[in-house]
């Protein structure tokens, strides 16, 4: 038996997230059903979890393959022949058996694209639009977020995760065209935490918030605001290991 990686990209938006969930069509059962036709029967880890409508670039995935799949050239077409274009494996490599997709990565790195331009039929999929985007407040309300914090506050409840302090090393804001981009760097996030810091972040932007109020909520001394930007302007765009 072989131990290998995966890095893949896919379009969230045609998937009930990343993790098998019953009855529901997702990338870890559609990339399953793939290997499956291979008989290739094995566990998928995945570097994270992505939500409902929620995009990757370099999704990382390790499992274990039968040696007669030696040829991993092979491997990765006959896969893309078998999967929907909306995923594709961009390359896959042997790893030492230790390696684990989730527990080996050191620091994950996602993007958030918004706009304040109409969206229309062929992005709105992938965009976020706000008709307001002050660049001046959003420098300064991401400033707030770096280092280590207690993000109990920018989480949603369910998953109960150990510790709710994480460490986010850099968050990069910039404008490509008529596209910005957040791009948030850490080494792991709660559940739906980068939604929750954006949805907050532009709600500053459009005047409907403070930052007093952001640092109030990530001192943890009062709740203010819990809703989420929506998915589809969220990346996870790179797994650093």
């Amino acid at each position: 038996m072989t131990k290998i990686k995966l890095t893949l990209s896919y379009d969230g938006s045609n998937f009930y997230g990343s993790q098998i969930q019953p009855d529901q069509v997702t990338v870890q059962s559609t990339l399953h059903d793939a290997l499956k036709v291979l008989n290739i029967n094995t566990t998928l880890e995945f570097s994270g979890r992505t939500d409902k409508g929620v995009h990757a670039f370099k999704q990382v995935v390790s499992c274990i393959i039968p040696n007669y799949w030696n040829d991993l050239l092979k491997l990765k077409t006959t896969l893309n022949k078998l999967l929907p274009s909306s995923i594709n494996i961009r390359s896959i490599s042997t790893v030492n058996d230790s390696f684990h997709a989730r527990f080996s990565a050191i620091k994950r790195e996602y993007r958030y694209l918004i706009t304040n331009k109409q969206l229309n039929p062929f992005n709105t999929s992938y965009i976020t639009y706000y008709p307001v985007i002050n660049e001046d407040i959003i420098h300064e309300c991401i400033k707030e977020f770096i280092g280590i914090h207690d993000f109990e506050y920018f989480s949603k409840k369910g998953s109960d995760p150990v510790s709710t302090v994480r460490e986010i090393y850099e968050i990069k804001f910039y404008k490509y065209n008529d596209i910005y981009v957040l791009n948030f760097k850490a080494n792991s996030y709660l559940r739906s935490q980068i939604r929750m810091m954006v949805d907050f972040i532009m709600k500053i932007s459009q005047g409907k918030l403070i930052i007093e109020d952001l640092k109030k909520q990530l001192k943890k001394e009062k709740l203010i605001s819990w809703t989420l930007a929506p998915s589809n302007g969220l990346y996870l765009s790179k797994i650093h290991y």
